[in-house]
């Protein structure tokens, strides 16, 4: 498994060929850094290559630490698992406030930095009812539908957390310092960008992977035709994410964005409750009269009544990497068949539906 230390340094290794990397970890055994570096990159690097690398991942490291910023190390149990799972995750996830909410249910909610009265009114009611119903939103802290999400998920009691194109330390817009301030007392600011990173234009779509990735399904409330949240929604679809748009006006060029995706085949979303439809389908239903919707899962055969596991352990019991084990433990968690512990660990439940 990943290391937090050669996790860091692989994250400083500028222009990392990051997806060749992946493949490589999720296919190997635990491997040092400097062969990690030799076997994709078909290059027999110095020693002190590895060595610099993991200098610059301990500063990283060590600047986080005094801001009080946590790094979570992609293939660990805390990194979160859905996000795990997209073949080009993050190595290292910065985070700064609460993660308690990274294994619910998440809900992305997108759309225009200048929106309308009618899609922020859009986008509050949703993210106010998810937010109400236990689903974890998720949004890009930006201007217009971004903010409407993350400020009536916090009105509502619940968790957001917002994915920056900068590091968690660097607020952008600066408007929205204390708003930032307000997510991470009841939620979690969170970059693939070291502390420090200032907000660069070919950062922001790249964070839109993570936004998706974090999330089961990607709402798209008010997009035109050319707008950023689209590329969210094509990361979704790329990840395997449900897309869903919210319907607008035909007057206006403001909605043409959510009524192509629709055309596309996205599900149409009125409220909160088209939703968490869409979230049971995928994630929650049984099979119907089916007794047991895991008859030959290995995670679950494993898995002795009454007794806990950490990730290592299933991992070695299963042959899977931590890596897919996680998004497959979250699933099996939201449809009632395993339990997540304090501590990172998981124990079979009584119900396997």
């Amino acid at each position: 498994m990943l290391s937090l230390e050669d996790a860091a340094a692989l994250s400083a290794w500028y222009r990392a060929p990051r997806l060749k990397i992946q493949e490589y970890l999720r296919g190997s055994p635990a491997v040092g850094l400097r062969e990690i570096i030799d076997g994709v990159a078909n290059l027999p690097p110095p020693d002190s290559f590895a060595a610099s690398l993991r200098q610059r991942g301990q500063r990283m490291l060590d600047v986080a630490a005094r801001a009080g910023i946590h790094a979570l190390a992609w293939g660990r149990p805390e990194y979160p698992p859905l996000l795990a799972a997209i073949p080009d995750a993050p190595f290292v996830l910065w985070s700064k406030g609460t993660r308690s909410g990274f294994s619910k249910p998440a809900v992305a909610i997108v759309g225009s930095r200048a929106a309308t009265p009618y899609g922020l009114e859009a986008a509050s009611r949703l993210a106010g009812d998810l937010a109400a119903a236990g689903v974890l939103v998720v949004s890009g802290l930006a201007r217009g539908i971004d903010s409407a999400a993350h400020r009536a998920a916090l009105a509502a009691g619940g968790d957001t957390v917002a994915v920056l194109g900068s590091g968690v330390d660097v607020i952008y817009p600066p408007e929205h310092l204390r708003l930032a301030g307000d997510v991470t007392r009841h939620g979690a600011v969170v970059s693939e960008f070291p502390p420090g990173t200032m907000p660069v234009a070919f950062h922001f779509p790249a964070r839109n992977r993570i936004i998706s990735g974090f999330s089961a399904a990607v709402v798209v409330v008010e997009a035109a035709e050319r707008s950023g949240s689209l590329i969210t929604a094509g990361f979704a679809l790329d990840q395997g994410r449900a897309v869903m748009a919210v319907p607008g006006s035909v007057l206006s060029g403001r909605h043409r964005g959510c009524h192509a995706l629709i055309r596309d085949g996205a599900t149409v979303v009125e409220s909160a409750e088209d939703v968490l439809a869409e979230l049971h389908g995928s994630f929650l239903a049984c099979p119907t009269g089916a007794s047991d919707p895991f008859p030959k899962d290995p995670i679950l055969a494993t898995m002795a009544a009454g007794e806990s596991y950490d990730v290592e352990a299933l991992s070695a019991e299963t042959g899977l990497a931590p890596a897919l084990l996680l998004p497959r433990l979250l699933e099996l968690e939201l449809r009632g068949a395993v339990k997540r512990l304090d501590g990172g660990r998981f124990v079979r439940a009584g119900r396997t539906c």
